[in-house]
């Protein structure tokens, strides 16, 4: 982690609801049943939530797929009273499926009842065996309404941001295996709105649709952030940017000015301050830089060697992927970690001079 501050009372164990952002966890777990072929998104949605889930005539219920549930292009009328009611008679065609996008929550909430029949458990569970635990996050989905909310803390959605970041992948563990369905889920998903993939908003299109409109705007949706950014965004500003160019991960979770559905220009103001700080990104400090030590091999399955041309008493510590320290010394020469596990680790070595820090990269 760069940087990172909490207001009022608000801590890194502080728990919040991710809104509409927590829409990327489902679509991830749509991808994961996918590939553990439990679904595929060209199966009608009846397949798993049965005949009359709607009010649409047969022909047209029929026509509804997961992919239409996951891209919103279900074709049901987003213009009732309540869009997110998922009962029959609150879902009505107003389009053939495929043929009209529309923000609509209601066929979004029920990919989860998609995911249970289809894995034959509950989706909390799901979640939290395929993901949440696998990558250390905490918190699950809460039944509000007709919502089902994910309540976690911020270092959750981080965590969540790096598998992204990532390409599905925690270490050299691959939790999303099925590259296809990743690569769709983060590019356009349809031609009528080219800013949104599976459940996430993309940046740097020629063109974008915004809930409760059926107008398109012309350009990126959000001119002060790089062009290969990818958004999950919430209501009240739950905000997860992934920005791949950059290897950045941005969170931002709170209460906020606006009770936009997705606050858009919210998300600019946040990345037009972030892309004006000043990044260094230099690894020594003062005198002490990676010509002062010799680190090998990297990767490592056995001994990592130290080599210390400098001649100054030293002390050291390794620091897992978690942020735990796992190892201090001080002045040795090698270290064993033929018993840590495969990851990604960071070393720190300081001396009278300063502070070196080297990513290592544990691989048995």
């Amino acid at each position: 982690m760069v940087l990172e501050k909490y207001f009022g009372g608000f801590t890194k164990d502080s728990l919040w609801y991710w809104a509409s952002a927590g829409k990327t966890v489902t679509s991830f777990m749509v991808g994961v049943a996918q590939q553990e072929g439990k679904l595929n998104l060209s199966q009608t949605s009846s397949s798993f939530l049965g005949n009359g889930w709607t009010s649409c005539a047969t022909t047209q219920e029929n026509q509804i797929t997961i992919r239409h549930q996951l891209t919103m292009t279900s074709g049901l009328d987003d213009g009732l009273a309540d869009p997110y009611c998922t009962l029959p008679n609150c879902l009505s065609c107003i389009a053939p499926a495929g043929e009209r996008w529309a923000y609509h929550n209601a066929p979004y909430t029920l990919l989860d009842k998609v995911i249970e029949n289809a894995t034959s458990t509950s989706f909390n569970a799901y979640f939290i065996s395929k993901l949440r635990n696998p990558i250390g996050m905490n918190g699950q989905f809460f039944q509000i309404d007709y919502n089902n909310i994910l309540v976690s803390n911020v270092r959750s959605m981080a965590r969540f941001g790096l598998l992204i970041l990532n390409k599905g992948r925690w270490g050299f563990t691959p939790i999303m295996q099925d590259t296809a369905f990743f690569n769709q889920m983060v590019n356009t998903s349809q031609q009528l709105n080219k800013s949104y993939g599976y459940l996430w908003w993309l940046n740097g299109k020629e063109s974008f649709r915004v809930p409760g409109l059926q107008i398109q705007f012309p350009g990126p949706l959000f001119r002060s952030a790089p062009n290969d950014m990818i958004s999950a965004i919430g209501k009240n500003g739950q905000i997860l940017n992934v920005i791949p160019s950059q290897q950045l991960v941005i969170v931002r979770m709170g209460n906020a000015p606006t009770s936009s559905e997705v606050p858009f220009t919210m998300n600019d103001s946040i990345m037009k301050y972030v892309q004006n700080l000043p990044c260094v990104t230099q690894t020594k400090d003062h005198g002490l830089d990676e010509s002062s030590f010799e680190i090998y091999p990297n990767p490592s399955g056995d001994i990592l060697f130290i080599n210390n041309k400098m001649k100054e008493n030293f002390s050291i510590q390794l620091y897992n992927d978690l942020g735990h320290c796992v190892l201090t010394s001080h002045s040795v020469s090698n270290i064993d970690v033929s018993n840590y596990p495969n990851g990604i680790y960071f070393l720190t070595i300081r001396n009278n001079l300063g502070t070196l820090l080297k990513k290592i990269v544990i691989q048995h």
